[in-house]
């Protein structure tokens, strides 16, 4: 959500700025009106503890004025509380706005805060084409085409993706591979494409076919399947028994994606389904994605949350961050009753652009709906609080094995991944009490000309550089959980003296870190670990702790490999128009589609270069001269 205009107002200093707590709030009430707006509450070093939203700005901080009445954790929050801030708002709704905005930028250690928060993929059937390609699809959607989503997760898609193929035998190939095809690829001997490529169908054939996907895809499968039987009837009976055979089999791989779909609920077309179950200071929120009355997923989220909060501030406070950046579904069906539903239907409504209902139903398809996502938000809580317990027993056990001064909250694992230098990536993982937190991944292009390809400890060298010398800039006093308690290097005692180096030069000597190297023989399971200034040191071979560690690294090692396949895939695709400004990959994929190569581009005469789709005359002349300029 877009932040409204807003006026700002930053509140006088108290005459006493050594008043905090009560005191201290009760000393701006004097400076405010009832305005709606938004207030920031800030510790003695400035950082902010809470972000909240007022419809009348000073009825709400008199709240905080008053020194009974408040939770524990709210009463803990005003007694730390030294300076305050505050947005006057036009509404009630921008206030909503704004707040939700500052949460996810300031991150106050107070607010509740959803930490995963990750696009949804969609499947996309592209318009860029004469055969539309059918292909999964995640961030802004600016390529021409028919957006159908969101769904929960890339393996919702890939399977909604095969099964589509199994019906509809529709293409998943690039359009450069499409147009360098000679003969049917694979997919067309296993009945998963009808291979337009190389003129197995004809346009209009593939057209009727796309059509028909598209109409499954909005939700339109029982008559979609009647219209089929009845073209099967037909086709029977003109005796054109091959066709009414294709009939036949797209019927039954229709039935069987229905089937395997889950539970499609028929009185709601489009809705999102939000549960919150809490228990023990922990909250789990599942989302399931009904689209078309079909059941496209679902997903759990675990926002940080405090021993005494609410259940509606904590689903309030969700929707809010959830759709920040996605467009609401037309309803919503709540768990619970949130605080200020007037508010946020105002908000999600001008962000959609129709009006969004929330609803928290008692009976009937949708209450149903509700009690299933209910049950998959207590099993999936329950199921992190047990491994959660286990995790905290491996850091613990970790600390003692390592001398360690308490369980690390957050551990970095680094690797280099590379091939003789080439494509060379590092990459960082974290794990802490909640296992690995792969939203906080990191990869690393290794940016030094100066380095000997394959020299480990220069890369090395240049990703923990670029790592905490932003660490120092953005956070020096360490106040976040950005800082890790422990380092894992993989690597021996010369990656762990380089290490030391590196902290050295950046001033950092209490942080701890470990390299991670095979024994003599290499052998997993005689892993030695290296220690600035101490022996090495190994760990029994049936050790949890040693396991734990081997998880740890041979993860980082996984996503170090993935970081350096996709870099070395991008520069074997990568062709000589990616130079030229003004050449995006939409028309890119025109030109070599229109030329069959690169090479070809650089061949062609200006005339030529014209005709191409999206390619305007001062772009083709760009393009002429970009390549006549080098020869």
């Amino acid at each position: 959500m877009g932040i409204a205009k807003a006026r700002a107002e930053m509140s006088e200093i108290p005459e006493n700025s050594a008043q905090t707590g009560h005191e201290l709030v009760q000393s701006y009430l004097r400076t405010l009106d009832n305005s709606p707006g938004v207030y920031r509450m800030l510790d003695v070093q400035s950082r902010v503890l809470y972000v909240g939203k007022a419809r009348a700005l000073k009825k709400r901080v008199a709240n905080y004025a008053n020194p009974n009445g408040h939770s524990p954790r709210i009463a803990r929050m005003i007694r730390e509380t030294a300076s305050m801030m505050f947005l006057t708002t036009r509404t009630e709704t921008e206030a909503l706005l704004l707040e939700q905005n500052l949460i996810k930028q300031l991150k106050p250690r107070y607010n509740v805060l959803l930490r995963d928060d990750k696009s949804f993929p969609n499947i996309l059937v592209s318009r860029t084409h004469a055969y539309p390609q059918i292909k999964k699809h995640r961030g802004a959607k600016t390529e021409k085409g028919d957006y159908f989503g969101p769904f929960a997760s890339a393996g919702a898609v890939n399977r909604s993706l095969n099964q589509l193929q199994r019906v509809f035998l529709l293409r998943n190939c690039t359009d450069a591979t499409f147009e360098s095809r000679t003969r049917p690829c694979l997919l067309y001997q296993i009945k998963r494409c009808s291979a337009p490529c190389t003129g197995q169908i004809s346009a209009e054939d593939y057209a009727a076919s796309v059509a028909d996907a598209m109409r499954f895809l909005k939700g339109d499968s029982t008559r979609l399947q009647a219209q089929l039987a009845a073209q099967m009837a037909q086709a029977s009976e003109a005796m054109e028994f091959e066709r009414a055979a294709a009939l036949r089999d797209r019927i039954r791989a229709l039935t069987n994606v229905q089937s395997v779909q889950g539970i499609n609920p028929r009185g709601v077309r489009e809705a999102d389904v939000i549960a919150l179950h809490m228990e023990g200071g922990q909250a789990c929120v599942q989302v399931f994605f009904i689209r078309a009355n079909q059941n496209w997923g679902n997903k759990d989220y675990y926002p940080r949350v405090g021993p005494d909060i609410d259940p509606p501030e904590v689903l309030e406070a969700f929707l809010g961050q959830f759709y920040d950046q996605k467009d609401p579904p037309p309803q919503l069906i709540l768990s619970h009753p949130i605080e200020n539903a007037d508010l946020m239907t105002d908000a999600l409504s001008q962000k959609l652009g129709r009006k969004v209902e929330i609803l928290v139903p008692q009976r009937g398809e949708k209450a149903e709906l509700i009690d299933g996502a209910l049950r998959n938000a207590r099993e999936s809580l329950a199921r992190r609080m047990a491994e959660g317990q286990a995790q905290s027993k491996l850091l613990a056990g970790l600390a003692d094995a390592l001398d360690l001064d308490g369980p690390p909250k957050r551990v970095e694992v680094y690797d280099n991944s590379h091939i003789q230098g080439a494509h060379a990536v590092g990459a960082m993982i974290v794990a802490g009490p909640d296992g690995f937190l792969k939203s906080q991944y990191r990869k690393f292009n290794i940016r030094g000309t100066d380095l000997t390809p394959g020299d480990d400890f220069g890369m090395m060298r240049e990703v923990l550089t670029r790592r905490f010398q932003r660490l120092i800039q953005q956070d020096p006093d360490r106040a976040t959980e950005a800082w890790p308690d422990l380092l894992l290097i993989d690597g021996g005692a010369g990656q762990v003296s380089a290490v030391k180096q590196i902290m050295d030069d950046l001033g950092i000597d209490d942080l701890p870190f470990i390299g991670v190297a095979k024994g003599i023989d290499r052998d997993q399971g005689k892993e030695e670990f290296h220690r600035p200034g101490q022996p090495v040191m190994a760990l029994p071979r049936n050790d949890p702790v040693l396991y734990f560690i081997q998880r740890l690294r041979d993860e980082a090692h996984r996503f170090a490999i993935g970081a350096h396949r996709a870099k070395r895939a991008q520069a074997v695709s990568a062709t000589p128009l990616d130079d030229i400004a003004g050449v995006g990959a939409a028309r890119k994929r025109a030109l070599l589609a229109h030329f069959g190569s690169a090479k070809a581009v650089a061949r062609a005469d200006l005339a030529d270069l014209k005709v191409v789709q999206g390619v305007n005359d001062a772009l083709a002349q760009k393009i002429y001269d970009h390549f006549h300029e080098r020869g």
